[in-house]
């Protein structure tokens, strides 16, 4: 009984650590004002960044800043388009999931000559356990920043009262950029967790809507660090008990595998249908700012 409970536990804590990295990165970027459902895609694009990072140096380490700058320069796109154009958020980041989904199997086919995964990675080129704890680590650091930080009030205003932002003497804009930006690189982060820590290579679409469960858990964390981390290691359960659930039988018949493989996205859609109504999102959200 213990040992299970506690390898159920420790799969988890490892499965909810992209979701975390993301979660936190959509939390900084909507605090701002900005609504970043291009989750799905700036991970898409930092996990086949941090594997080729990772395939060229050896190192993990350097894998992740890769996954982090490409994680930036999709954000930056999106961010020309939000921010400065002033483009619809909603149809401005589809377009960023769409483009991550046909540049990454593109990029393979001009690398591997394949179109599905990148070469294997060796595990001593791996991380064992540190983006766990990093995670965590940036919990605590979003929360100091924006409870008790000038950066933290700034991201604050910048999506609840942006012109009394401005009126302090702050660009609102230049705070939305650098929370836009910050968002391209924590999701392009746990993109990487993804392809060089949960797994051994990266796959096609291996992010299989951890963008939108990111986007779920920030809302039900109700745009809180700690609430959000709590929301991931909710939707991370739900995909150890799932994996786990795999191959089991009632009334002796075996289960369909495809029931038990949507148990993370059926969770992720009661949370939000039950939750959603009662988290109150910053009152600029998806606004775009004109300085007057």
């Amino acid at each position: 009984m213990w040992p299970l409970l506690l390898s159920t536990l420790a799969s988890t804590l490892r499965l909810s650590t992209p979701l975390i990295f993301a979660a936190l990165g959509g939390m900084l970027s909507e605090r701002a004002g900005v609504i970043n459902i291009a989750l799905e895609g700036l991970m898409l694009i930092g996990a086949l960044a941090a594997a080729l990072g990772t395939l060229a140096s050896h190192s993990p380490w350097l894998g992740s800043v890769c996954g982090m700058m490409a994680g930036i320069l999709l954000a930056g796109i999106y961010g020309v388009f939000v921010i400065r154009l002033r483009a619809n958020q909603i149809v401005s980041g589809t377009a960023i999931n769409m483009l991550a989904l046909g540049l990454t199997p593109f990029v393979c086919k001009i690398l591997f000559d394949v179109t599905g995964s990148t070469p294997a990675i060796p595990i001593a080129d791996r991380f064992q356990s540190a983006p766990l704890y990093a995670s965590w680590i940036l919990v605590l650091i979003c929360w100091v920043v924006l409870r008790h930080t000038p950066a933290g009030l700034w991201l604050s205003f910048a999506g609840e009262h942006p012109e009394a932002l401005e009126a302090a003497g702050v660009r609102v804009n230049r705070v939305r950029w650098a929370a836009v930006l910050l968002s391209g690189a924590l999701a392009g982060l746990g993109g990487a967790s993804l392809s060089i820590f949960l797994s051994s290579s990266y796959s096609k679409n291996m992010t299989a809507g951890r963008g939108f469960m990111a986007l779920a858990a920030l809302i039900f964390g109700k745009w809180k660090p700690f609430q959000a981390a709590l929301a991931c290691l909710l939707f991370g359960f739900t995909e150890a008990a799932q994996i786990r659930l795999q191959g089991t039988t009632f009334l002796g018949t075996p289960v369909p595998v495809q029931f038990i493989q949507i148990l993370p996205y059926l969770v992720t859609l009661l949370v939000l249908a039950g939750f959603v109504g009662r988290s109150r999102a910053p009152k600029r959200l998806g606004a775009p700012f004109q300085r007057g």
